[in-house]
C-alpha cells in the first residue's frame, strides 16, 4: 500500500500544490489547514509521515511536534517555514524534526526528502533544550545560508569534528560559535586560538600547557588551551598556519584523547569538541608538505564551506538592517538606507566579506548626521565604486591576462625544464609583498585601517608583514 503523508498549511495553494506533487510521486495525501485538524489525524492513527509549516493559525507547529512525539514517536516530521533563520533549523532540529524545509522550496527536493524520510530507521527521540537565545548569530536567508542552517541544525546533537572553510570576513567564527551555544556542550566553555597570532615557538605551550621550567622563563606551569576548553569547544581559527611539531601533537588528542604538556610526561585525557577553521587550501598545502595529510583527514570528518558575501549578496538588505540595528543598541542614532545606496552595496565586490560591510556600515552610522544614509554617502566611503567588479568589468580579466602573460614568461625562462618546487609561494608572495606595502603606504602605516582594505584579520596581517619582511614606516601609527 502507499504510504499516507498529512499535509498541514493554512495557505490552501500550498496544500493544493503538496497535494497534487506527493500524489504524482504515488503516495496517499491528506490535508488540513491547522493544528487541531492534524491532530485528530494524528491521533486517529492515520499518516505515515507529516508535512507542517510552522506558523499556524491555531498553534505552532514547534509546539506541537513534541505532543505528536509523545504518542507517535516513529512518525517522521517535516517542518517548513518561511522563517529562514537558523533559530528555526536549530528548533526544528530540537524539537526531533526528520528535516527542515525553508519556503519556497524545490519541490523535487521535498519529494527526495520524503522518499529519504520514510526509507530510515525511525524512532528519533525528541531532544527539546532551552529556548533558544533570540539573538541570531547568523543572519541571511540565501539558499546557500539555508544550506549552512540545516548543517549546522544537523551537527549540535553531536561532538564530530568539523572543518569550517571560508575566506576572512565570512564569519568562521560565528558558526563555530553556533554550532557550541546550540549544542550539547554549550554549558561548558568556548575558547578561540588564533594559530596565525602565536608565535609558531609558542604554540604548543599555549595549547597544550607547560610544566615549571619547561624553557627558559617558564617560572610557574601554564595552563594551555585544552585544559582551559576541558568539557567545552575549543576553536582552532586559521588551522593552516599551525607549525608541524603542533600538528603532530594535535593528531595524537585526536586519535588517542589525550596530550602532555610542554615539559610534562604524564598524559592528561581530555574532553574538547574540535573545531577547526581556515582560509586556506590545505591541501595545497599537504603538497608542500606544511600540512600533515592525516591530520586533515582527522579535521575533516565535516567539511563547511562558508560562501563569500559576493555569492549572496540577496543577503545584504538583512545584514544592513542587522548592523544598524546593532548601532543603536550602541547608542547611535536611527538610520536607513535609501535604495540606490543599497544597489550600490550589492554591486561591490566586497573582498573583505561581511566584516568588511559591517564595518562600513558602522562607520556611516557614526559619520552621518542624517537619519538616510544616501548612495554619495557610500560612495564617498567605498572610494571608487565605478571600479567594483561587476559581470562585465573588463577589470578582472586585464588583470587575469595580465597574470596569464608573467607566468607564460616565467615557465618560458626556464627553457626546457620545470622551474624548482614551490611555484605556488614564490608567485604568491610577489603578489603579496607589493599588495600589502601600497596598503600600508596608502593607509599610512596604519595596520588596522590596512587589514580592513585588504579584507584581512589585523593578526593575520601583523603576521604576513612580519613573514615577509616588511617595513612599516615609523612614526605612524599601526593600532
Amino acid at each position: 500500500m502507499a504510504a499516507t503523508i498529512l499535509v498541514c498549511d493554512d495557505d490552501s495553494a500550498i496544500r493544493t500544490v503538496l497535494n497534487q506533487a506527493l500524489a504524482r510521486a504515488g503516495y496517499d495525501v491528506r490535508t488540513t489547514g491547522t493544528a487541531a485538524g492534524l491532530w485528530r489525524l494524528i491521533s486517529a492513527g492515520e499518516g505515515n509521515l507529516v508535512v507542517t509549516d510552522v506558523v499556524l493559525p491555531d498553534e505552532s507547529g514547534f509546539d506541537l511536534i513534541p505532543r505528536i512525539k509523545r504518542i507517535r514517536p516513529d512518525l517522521p516530521i517535516l517542518v517548513m517555514s518561511a522563517q529562514n533563520t537558523l533559530l528555526t533549523a536549530i528548533t526544528a532540529a530540537e524539537r526531533g524534526a526528520f528535516e527542515y524545509l525553508p519556503k519556497p522550496f524545490d519541490l523535487k527536493e521535498l519529494i527526495s526528502v520524503v522518499n529519504r524520510a520514510l526509507a530510515s530507521p525511525q524512532g528519533k527521540r525528541e531532544n527539546v533544550v532551552e529556548a533558544a537565545d533570540d539573538r541570531l548569530p547568523l543572519i541571511g536567508r540565501s539558499p546557500a545560508m539555508q544550506e549552512i542552517y540545516r548543517v549546522i541544525a544537523r551537527l549540535t546533537q553531536t561532538d564530530l569534528t568539523v572543518m569550517i572553510m571560508g575566506e576572512s570576513g565570512t564569519g568562521k567564527e560565528l558558526v563555530a560559535r553556533a554550532l557550541h551555544d546550540y549544542g550539547k556542550r554549550r554549558h561548558g566553555p568556548f575558547v578561540a586560538v588564533n594559530m596565525a597570532a602565536i608565535p609558531k615557538e609558542l604554540v604548543e605551550s599555549e595549547l597544550f600547557g607547560h610544566e615549571r621550567g619547561a624553557f627558559t622563563g617558564a617560572t610557574n606551569r601554564g595552563i594551555g588551551r585544552f585544559e582551559q576548553a576541558e568539557g567545552g569547544t575549543l576553536f582552532l581559527d586559521e588551522i593552516g598556519d599551525m607549525p608541524l611539531e603542533a600538528q603532530t601533537r594535535l593528531l595524537r588528542v585526536l586519535q588517542q584523547g589525550e596530550y602532555t604538556t610542554v615539559g610534562g610526561r604524564t598524559p592528561i585525557k581530555t574532553d574538547v569538541r574540535i573545531i577547526a577553521a581556515t582560509n586556506r587550501d590545505l591541501r595545497q598545502l599537504i603538497a608542500q608538505g606544511m600540512f600533515r595529510e592525516d591530520l586533515y583527514y582527522r579535521l575533516n570528518v565535516v567539511p563547511l564551506r562558508l560562501p563569500p558575501l559576493r555569492e549572496r549578496v540577496e543577503d545584504i538588505p538583512d545584514l544592513v538592517r542587522h548592523f544598524l540595528r546593532k548601532a543603536e543598541d550602541e547608542g547611535l542614532p536611527h538610520k536607513t538606507l535609501d535604495n540606490d545606496a543599497m544597489d550600490i552595496l550589492r554591486r561591490h565586490r566586497w573582498p573583505g566579506n561581511v566584516r568588511e560591510l559591517e564595518n562600513l556600515i558602522r562607520r556611516l552610522a557614526v559619520l552621518l548626521s542624517g537619519d538616510t544614509i544616501s548612495a554619495a554617502a557610500v560612495s564617498a566611503e567605498l572610494k571608487e565604486p565605478a571600479r567594483t567588479f561587476a559581470a562585465d568589468s573588463e577589470e578582472p580579466q586585464s588583470l587575469a591576462a595580465s597574470v596569464e602573460q608573467y607566468l607564460t614568461q616565467y615557465f618560458h625562462a626556464q627553457g626546457d625544464r620545470l622551474p624548482p618546487a614551490g611555484v605556488y609561494d614564490r608567485i604568491v608572495q610577489e603578489v603579496e609583498r607589493p599588495l600589502i606595502s601600497i596598503c600600508l603606504a596608502a593607509t599610512r602605516g596604519n595596520q588596522i585601517r590596512a587589514a580592513q582594505l585588504l579584507g584581512l584579520n589585523r593578526n593575520t596581517l601583523r603576521k604576513k608583514i612580519r613573514d615577509l619582511g616588511l617595513e612599516v614606516i615609523r612614526g605612524l601609527r599601526t593600532e
